[in-house]
């Protein structure tokens, strides 16, 4: 058995349907390439549920020796740059908030049993990292140009702060940090 991915055109799953299914007894997934839309990945039910099972597990032990105790903290601290060597650009106390919400994040996904918003939190802080990798990029995004330009373009009242999208309250619409209630 092998643990590469198959690949093939999604018509050879519409026209082939036996054959095309067949090679999921010889690979985890099988990556349908599509000519008019995003490619698909096929698999089985009990392959997708190993699959989140070990997320699930792995989500709930990174989150249980987070909270242990303070040295606990420490390690993950220190090994969050082999896992995302780009958060050795982040200054400190983004490197330590970006620790506490990835935490948090991962386990309120865990428990949708929905890994998009890590995904997407990780995306965020990469591209803060980016930011501050680049001295003029920094400085351009930084320097107080005097003027207001008015709201962004978009939502009123939506403004991106560091990783996290924030809303400014209105009559209709209370507080929000980020995240779900």
């Amino acid at each position: 058995m092998g643990n590469k991915n198959a690949a093939v055109n999604f018509s050879e799953l519409v026209n082939k349907n036996k054959q095309t299914l067949a090679r999921l007894q010889e690979s985890p997934r099988l990556l349908l390439h599509r000519r008019d839309g995003e490619d698909l990945v096929l698999t089985t039910a009990a392959r997708a549920e190993q699959d989140q099972t070990v997320v699930s597990a792995a989500t709930r032990m990174l989150a249980a020796m987070a909270r242990r105790e303070p040295g606990s903290m420490e390690l993950l601290l220190d090994i969050l740059p082999e896992a995302f060597p780009w958060v050795r650009f982040l200054p400190e106390p983004d490197f330590h908030a970006f620790a506490v919400e990835l935490v948090d994040t991962m386990r309120a996904a865990d428990s949708l049993g929905n890994s998009a918003s890590v995904a997407q939190l990780l995306i965020a802080w990469q591209h803060t990292a980016e930011v501050y990798s680049d001295p003029e990029l920094l400085a351009a995004l930084t320097h107080d140009h005097g003027e207001d330009y008015g709201p962004a373009p978009g939502q009123p009242g939506t403004t991106v702060s560091r990783a996290v999208l924030r809303t400014e309250p209105t009559a209709d619409r209370p507080a929000s940090n980020g995240r779900s209630r």
